[in-house]
């Protein structure tokens, strides 16, 4: 049974742009959930969310997807152990442990869809998966577009605690609250950001859902971030085009963390929003997808 607040199965149209259509893809090592747009296109790119209690493939990218599936197979699975993908009945212990559940769901994914290469875009979490998937299996990946990524060592800040912590006073307020800090003016993005806060808050309440995440981020919580990083002659390993997209005022993952990745990353570009937080993607979208469009294209044949 899916969680609450998972969408429905079937199709999804917003403006001119792509259908969205949500499918359970049977993987490794767990059924995965899948949003995708512009199915048979040539070039695929997968999106990977970030780690926000109640996160999902579409309330991170349900922007992105009806814009890029008129050019590109876009894929936006939920992650294991988040939202509408199968759940582990034990829930793995440590982050190594879920990054190889992770990666290895990714894999199996491109598999099951009989896709042998592709693009990737991480937002958050998402940046420290898509840099593991590189690492470990670069022939699969093309290129890489990391927004406020994680993988990149930074201390643990109040607002990110806070976020980890949720389930320790769960409430649709302290949602709101937290989904107000992924925008550097969310009056300017109050009525996206109030459904996204609903859908996360219903999804995240699902009992199967907080299990899960109470499980994945127990404090104390730094130990999550230093094991999300690759060491520095992993980094320099990973020689896909790299294109970075960071928030100024990102209050969450902050600016340092692609600063770092810039000197580390062989072949790596970064363009930095001003008066931005988390979410370039709600923020600044035509900016965003107009960045992916242009970077992906030099692919495109």
């Amino acid at each position: 049974m899916e969680p609450k607040g998972a969408p429905a199965q079937g199709p999804v149209k917003q403006g001119d742009g792509a259908k969205v259509e949500r499918q359970t893809i049977a993987t490794k090592p767990f059924r995965t959930h899948l949003n995708r747009a512009g199915a048979g296109n040539p070039e695929a790119i997968v999106f990977l969310h970030g780690s926000g209690p109640g996160a999902s493939g579409w309330s991170n990218w349900r922007l992105a997807l009806p814009v890029l599936g008129t050019v590109y197979d876009c894929l936006a699975p939920d992650s294991s152990g988040y939202a509408a993908s199968e759940h582990p009945p034990v829930p793995p212990t440590g982050t190594t442990a879920w990054m190889d559940l992770w990666v290895e769901q990714v894999v199996s994914l491109l598999d099951t869809l009989g896709l042998g290469s592709v693009h990737l875009v991480g937002n958050s979490m998402g940046g420290a998966i898509a840099l593991q998937l590189a690492h470990r299996h670069p022939g699969r990946i093309k290129r890489i577009v990391l927004m406020g990524p994680s993988g990149a060592p930074f201390r643990l800040n109040p607002k990110l605690d806070a976020i980890w912590g949720f389930y320790a006073r769960p409430s649709v307020e302290l949602m709101t609250e937290m989904i107000n800090w992924f925008a550097y003016d969310p009056k300017a993005f109050s009525q996206d950001l109030s459904e996204i806060a609903r859908m996360r808050f219903e999804a995240a309440m699902d009992p199967q859902v907080r299990r899960t995440y109470q499980a994945m981020f127990p404090a104390p919580r730094q130990r999550y971030i230093d094991d999300y990083v690759l060491p520095d002659q992993a980094l320099a390993q990973v020689t896909h085009p790299c294109l970075i997209i960071h928030g100024r005022d990102d209050p969450i993952v902050p600016l340092e963390t692609s600063l770092y990745l810039l000197q580390k990353l062989p072949r790596v570009q970064l363009h930095v929003f001003g008066q931005c937080s988390h979410w370039t993607q709600i923020e600044y979208p035509e900016d965003f997808h107009n960045l992916l469009l242009g970077f992906f294209r030099e692919n495109v044949r």
